[in-house]
């Protein structure tokens, strides 16, 4: 199996987050295949949430459909990372300057998001459950996007300049 199509495979089983709008371009069987994939990863990382907290009745009444709607906006997030780590792997070979600089821009700008995301869900994720389980639920949620951004992080590669033509004279000896 080649780098990228190992690299898909981890982001789609890892961080839950490529939805059926980026399996357009892949074969039905490998469409219905990921959707699957999909689902056991978001079961397992719901299951790991759910072993973790220990939630009463009342709390786990309050806390699960805040958790998918945090899980919505960070799916949308992770398709927009997915996204932006196919287009750097078609061209990290090849890059130009300004090319160089949009792709740093666009990952920076998914992190800020990341992170506005987490702002936005502490104070819901407060107002429904003690502080104690508010911040365990981020810890789990960190560590568990932090092996995923370190399974990512090992498989791609880093960026390189365009070739230089040859005969311009600016080839080194």
């Amino acid at each position: 199996m080649d780098r990228i199509a190992i690299l898909v495979l981890i982001l789609t089983i890892s961080c839950a987050g490529l939805n059926a709008a980026g399996a357009q371009n892949t074969p039905p069987s490998a469409s219905s295949q990921q959707q699957l994939d999909l689902a056991a990863a978001k079961a397992q990382r719901k299951a790991i949430v759910s072993q973790n907290l220990d939630l009463t009745g009342a709390q786990a009444k309050v806390f699960w459909p805040l958790y998918d709607a945090y899980e919505q906006r960070m799916d949308l997030i992770e398709d927009r990372h997915i996204r932006e780590i196919k287009a750097f792997v078609d061209s990290y070979n090849n890059l130009t300057e300004s090319d160089a600089n949009r792709k740093l821009d666009e990952v920076l700008a998914i992190q800020q998001a990341r992170l506005q995301t987490q702002r936005d869900y502490v104070p819901k994720f407060r107002a429904a459950l003690p502080g104690i389980l508010v911040t365990r639920f981020f810890q789990i949620d960190n560590k568990m996007r932090a092996m995923v951004q370190c399974n990512i992080a090992q498989m791609i590669p880093l960026a390189q300049p365009a070739p230089r033509v040859s005969g311009t004279g600016s080839e080194n000896p």
